[in-house]
Parts: C-alpha cells; sequence; structure tokens
C-alpha cells in the first residue's frame, strides 16, 4: 500500500521560513529511517504559496489564481510517499517523525489508489498505457 503522508502549513512555512538546522539533521535522521526500512519512495517540502497557482476548472473554461492562499490550514508545507503494509504502519511511522514545524503541526495521511482500485473500468488499455508512462518517468530519472 502506498501513501502520501503530508505536513500541514502554518504562519511561518507561509511566510517562507526556512526550519533550523536542527531540525534539518532531525528529518534527515528520520527520512534516512524511513529509506533504509524501504518505506520512503519520495519526499519534499514546498515552497509558500504565494509562489503557486491554483487552476480552476468550470466545464470547459479554466481560470488561474495566483498565490497566496488565504486558508493556511488546508495548505500542505511538505509530503513523502511511503510504502507500507497498512495504514497503521503509516501512523506508526509517522509518531516517530520530529515535530516538522514551530509549535503545533498536524500531518494528514492518505491512501494512494492503486491499478486495481479502479474496478473494470480501468480497462487493459488504460493499463498498459499507464504502465509505459510510469516506465518512461523511471528512465527519466535513472
Amino acid at each position: 500500500m502506498r501513501f502520501m503522508v503530508m505536513i500541514k502549513a502554518d504562519k511561518h512555512t507561509e511566510a517562507g521560513e526556512m526550519p533550523s538546522e536542527q531540525l534539518l539533521a532531525d528529518m534527515g535522521k528520520f527520512n534516512e529511517a524511513l529509506v533504509k526500512a524501504g518505506v520512503m519512495l519520495a519526499g519534499e517540502g514546498l515552497h509558500p504559496s504565494a509562489k503557486g497557482a491554483r487552476v480552476l476548472f468550470s466545464g470547459s473554461a479554466r481560470s488561474v489564481i495566483d498565490g497566496p492562499f488565504t486558508e493556511t490550514k488546508e495548505l500542505i508545507a511538505g509530503f513523502w510517499i511511503w510504502q507500507v503494509k497498512s495504514l497503521a504502519e503509516a501512523i506508526e511511522w509517522v509518531k516517530r517523525c520530529p515535530n516538522p514545524l514551530i509549535g503545533d503541526a498536524v500531518i494528514e495521511i492518505r491512501q494512494v489508489f492503486e491499478a486495481e482500485d479502479f474496478g473494470a473500468e480501468f480497462t487493459p488499455e488504460l493499463r498498459a498505457q499507464k504502465e509505459k508512462l510510469r516506465a518512461e518517468i523511471a528512465a527519466r530519472s535513472a
């Protein structure tokens, strides 16, 4: 099972404040443990929403809203992609994480859909297309 583990933003991350050297070291150790355990597939921090944009879809129309976005508690400051056996295992790993923010922090865990979750609508042709794209991505990363 794959999970996206998201660190919720706060006023400090949205202000562009960088983590302390100690927090970077602590997170580095945590990430190292995740990698050694075969759990971590990816992980990154994100710039504040002031440097981002949202694209709104309304039928065939598209409109762009530039950041910053006001609902800080709904924004993401960073993420991991983990592969674990269960939600319970992901929760146990999150409990070991150093506090990623100054003060209180929220980390959200969401399961990533797998091909089999889509049922018959995800035809063999669509599955083949997805696998081809994954192979292309992997080749570019190598």
